[in-house]
């Protein structure tokens, strides 16, 4: 199947999963197209068939591709986001879904006020507490929550969680029912907080059960990554 077949067959099984939910399940589920190493046409394709939101890794790839999309989506940076690219990030994407520090935050503020814009942003926690992995660890989240908070041209809209690679996507489970409740615990007492971005190919059907209403979802509609 090509990518406009693949990316509806994944919709299907998202609304599947979202049927499986014992909490709100009326609550819809986004899917992004992750289209990292895979060209402008793979990316129209998919749009074409439906995709509102592209998700892209690196900042210099976004930057080659974004020019010549000739469509209009919603363009998350999913990757981890290095401070010298910042500003073009800023420009670049709608949602910066990586941010992990004080120190990246307060560059993004800076950058996102230079380009007077308001930039939303996500949390990525690291709850597995993988050494090799992006994100905050739990006991500095609240610290950067509240760097966030004061942050005049930041908008956090919600936390991203990136969950181990394992054989079986349900030894993930405990730990997206953890980011569900930590997200429904800030969402209460909060406005513009409405984002939870779990799963990618390997687990997304666990996460949507579990409450994810973002997936970021590439080999599974577009192959196999082709790396040059």
């Amino acid at each position: 199947m090509g990518a406009a077949e693949n990316f509806r067959a994944v919709l299907a099984a998202i609304e599947d999963a979202r049927r499986q939910r014992t909490l709100a399940r009326d609550e819809s589920v986004t899917l992004i197209a992750v289209t990292k190493n895979h060209g402008v046409e793979l990316m129209r394709e998919a749009i074409d068939a439906g995709a509102t939101d592209i998700g892209e890794n690196r900042v210099q790839e976004a930057a080659e591709k974004f020019p010549a999309l000739e469509r209009t989506v919603t363009r998350h940076l999913i990757g981890h986001l290095q401070t010298n690219k910042v500003k073009p990030a800023v420009k670049l994407f709608d949602v910066i879904q990586s941010l992990d520090s004080e120190r990246l935050a307060a560059a993004l503020d800076k950058a996102a006020a230079s380009a007077k814009k308001i930039q939303d942003v996500l949390i990525q926690v690291n709850l597995a507490r993988e050494p090799q992995k992006s994100g905050v660890l739990p006991e500095d989240f609240d610290a950067l929550i509240n760097f966030v908070d004061a942050a005049e041209n930041l908008r956090l809209r919600g936390l991203m969680m990136i969950a181990p690679l394992t054989a079986d996507a349900e030894e993930c489970r405990p730990l997206f029912k953890q980011m569900r409740a930590m997200f429904d615990e800030l969402k209460s007492s909060r406005t513009n907080f409405d984002l939870l971005s779990m799963g990618m190919t390997h687990d997304y059907k666990v996460a949507v059960a579990e409450g994810a209403n973002l997936v970021r979802v590439g080999t599974a509609i577009f192959g196999e990554r082709l790396y040059q």
